[in-house]
């Protein structure tokens, strides 16, 4: 039952880090990668759809992104919805391809994407301890129910903690790696 109840704990925080990876990789560092646009929501004949599933999208230079649409007809579908974006980036066209010049990043935008990863670092975290109170929850539910002994529950607490803790170091050196990347000249 303990061990259930710690491989259910880790399965959800794996699933924190996971989207923590996932929202961060949709951040700008100064170099160009297709991750920044991948999941960029197109309007693909009425159906939202993510943009790596109608282009491939290429890094031909350190600060250029090249995006081909399979379909050519989607072009300005494309086009229009990465300057909706709140990505601050002009497409040129060329009738077959989308090129996208990333602009070196100032100082102050930097700060701002900055703060911006401390804010999905901290939700990450919150997710991660929101997951151990469940569990610990959990544990006073199976102790009161008569499921487990005292001396089981403070073991398997320590445990959860001690999961805790390293998923939280996990998640710290995560933002860390990307602060850098985003502060990096």
């Amino acid at each position: 039952m303990l061990k259930d109840i710690y491989n259910e704990a880790e399965a959800r925080m794996k699933g924190a880090i996971q989207a923590l990876e996932e929202d961060l990789a949709g951040i700008r560092t100064g170099r160009a990668s297709p991750a920044l646009i991948e999941r960029l929501m197109i309007d693909y004949y009425g159906t939202p759809t993510p943009l790596i599933q109608l282009a491939s999208i290429g890094v031909p230079e350190p600060r250029t992104l090249l995006i081909r649409p399979f379909d050519p007809g989607s072009l300005k579908t494309i086009e229009r919805s990465i300057l909706a974006s709140d990505l601050g980036l002009t497409p040129n066209n060329d009738g077959k391809t989308i090129r996208l010049n990333l602009p070196p990043l100032t100082q102050e935008r930097r700060q701002e994407l900055s703060k911006i990863v401390h804010n999905r670092v901290e939700e990450a975290r919150i997710a991660v301890r929101n997951v151990r109170r469940d569990e610990m929850k959990d544990l006073q539910e199976f102790e009161k129910e008569k499921l487990l002994s005292e001396d089981e529950r403070k073991r398997g607490e320590d445990e959860i903690q001690k999961i805790t803790d390293r998923y939280i170091e996990d998640i710290n050196a995560i933002g860390e790696r990307k602060e850098k990347e985003i502060l990096e000249v």
